[in-house]
């Protein structure tokens, strides 16, 4: 696109109405974790049979966002559009009235196929339609509208249970997703022609049967322990499935993603860096809360509130990252952002046996503006890097890239964490703090590797990276 047209207003509306498809679907599985005790007793379930509402979706999204380079070929972006939002707002409207959990379960898996739809959408619209000098601009923007969602989905869940029930989660996005739907519907507009290619089922099935058995295994690792017999083989059938995937890709023609691009150092070191943050991200969600409950002693709804401040941080960083990366280029938010986020994992380990309410929100800050900085400049200077007829299976591999980190990333801790509370369960405060801290080493060794991908980025492959296509 050429750089001296002006930002279209339209496109600006298209991005921010498939951005409130995108934020709807976070917010409510963020929401639906806080509802978890009122389903059980609702329905008359247990925890793991609860726990689907999170893992089918999951695997749902699995499925869906790998084949948005397929849809993007086959289909126009508005027709893509309107499809997805009718599924979102076809599920939440099943999930609202669900008289028993199938009916419940069935509305989230609907819905995750509009998430899916949604989420790589809004890059696919900004990678095509925004002109060059504002793309770091617009895909930070997009960050923040689905960065803001983590930090409202807990507090929004908790209230609504407490005034309400938790069908109210689901009827409060009613409003928001109409309006996105009339928004998007009259915005949204083609810039490139759409074809008719076959779908690649074949590659398909590899895909779900390799990310399927992946989060099974994460899920299944809590709890029957890494070691255990149906994990391990769970893993080696994802490992065997993915394999096939990509050799499959390599030698079919219109295959479903086209791993070639994985072979540019830049992104494939841009995706690792997305999925390294992502990790660090997920399992301070996970330690942040427990620690603040179970060794503080603070109730739940506070201790998911001390993750509020970082999160609102996190967003507003999001859209000026964007700014520097397009005034000054890629280096000074990766670079930057990556030294923040290794300090403030460091702070965590460092002061983990004398951490408080205020440390932790503090610390939290620190690392979110880090990543505010390096995750949108990774994804904007990683996709910019691809030839324009291979951004579509970028931005389809980045946000996979990203679900996957959610199924894996709080299991790594929790794991760790567990442990120390089963060595020491007449003391849980110490064991948990004890725990606590050997996750947070965990953490700082993959912000440490996320600052060595952005070294070699800016290294090694230097002359290679550019900040604009």
């Amino acid at each position: 696109m050429d750089d001296s047209r002006k930002l279209p207003r339209r496109v600006v509306a298209s991005v921010i109405a498939a951005g409130i498809m995108s934020f709807s679907g976070v917010v409510v599985e963020s929401s639906m974790n806080v509802t978890f005790p009122s389903l059980m007793r609702e329905f008359g379930i247990d925890t793991a049979t609860v726990q689907w509402i999170t893992t089918g979706y999951l695997l749902v999204l699995s499925v869906i966002i790998p084949m948005s380079s397929y849809l993007r070929r086959r289909f126009t972006m508005r027709a893509l559009f309107v499809a997805g939002a009718s599924c979102f707002l076809a599920g939440t409207l099943t999930a609202a009235l669900a008289p028993v959990f199938p009916v419940l379960l069935a509305g989230r898996l609907v819905q995750g196929v509009g998430t899916g739809v949604a989420l790589p959408l809004m890059f696919n619209i900004i990678l095509e339609q925004v002109p060059r000098k504002n793309m770091g601009l617009m895909i930070g923007i997009a960050n923040f509208i689905t960065s803001t969602a983590p930090a409202i989905g807990p507090s929004l869940g908790g209230f609504l249970v407490s005034i309400l029930s938790w069908r109210a989660v689901f009827w409060v996005l009613v409003p928001l997703v109409a309006a996105s739907f009339a928004l998007g519907a009259a915005c949204i507009r083609q810039s490139t022609t759409s074809g008719r290619p076959s779908l690649d089922v074949c590659g398909l099935i590899m895909l779900a049967v390799g990310f399927a058995s992946f989060i099974f295994a994460a899920n299944s690792a809590s709890s029957a322990g890494w070691a255990s017999p149906s994990v391990l083989g769970l893993f080696v059938v994802a490992a065997a499935a993915i394999a096939l995937f990509c050799r499959h890709s390599l030698a079919t023609p219109g295959a479903l993603l086209n791993v070639r691009v994985l072979r540019d150092p830049v992104f494939a070191l841009s995706v690792a860096g997305i999925l390294l943050v992502q990790f660090c991200t997920l399992g301070l969600a996970f330690l942040i809360p427990n620690y603040a409950q179970l060794s503080l002693g603070i109730d739940a709804f506070t201790a998911g509130c001390l993750l509020v401040p970082g999160c609102i941080a996190g967003a507003l960083q999001a859209p000026l990252s964007g700014i520097v990366y397009d005034r000054f280029g890629a280096g000074l938010s990766i670079i930057g952002g990556c030294v923040v986020t290794l300090a403030s994992t460091i702070l965590f380990f460092a002061f983990a046996p004398t951490l408080t309410g205020p440390l932790i929100v503090l610390f939290f800050v620190l690392y979110s503006l880090g990543k505010g900085a390096n995750l949108p400049g990774n994804m904007t200077n990683g996709l910019a890097h691809l030839p324009i007829e291979h951004n579509p299976d970028g931005n389809a591999i980045v946000n996979t890239v990203q679900q996957l980190a959610g199924a894996i990333g709080t299991v790594f801790v929790s794991t760790i964490v567990a442990s120390a509370q089963a060595i020491d369960p007449a003391h849980m405060a110490n064991a948990t703090a004890a725990g606590t801290q050997q996750a947070f080493l965990l953490v700082v060794v993959f912000a440490a590797a996320e600052a060595v991908c952005a070294a070699l980025i800016f290294g090694a492959f230097k002359n290679r990276t550019r900040s604009v296509r």
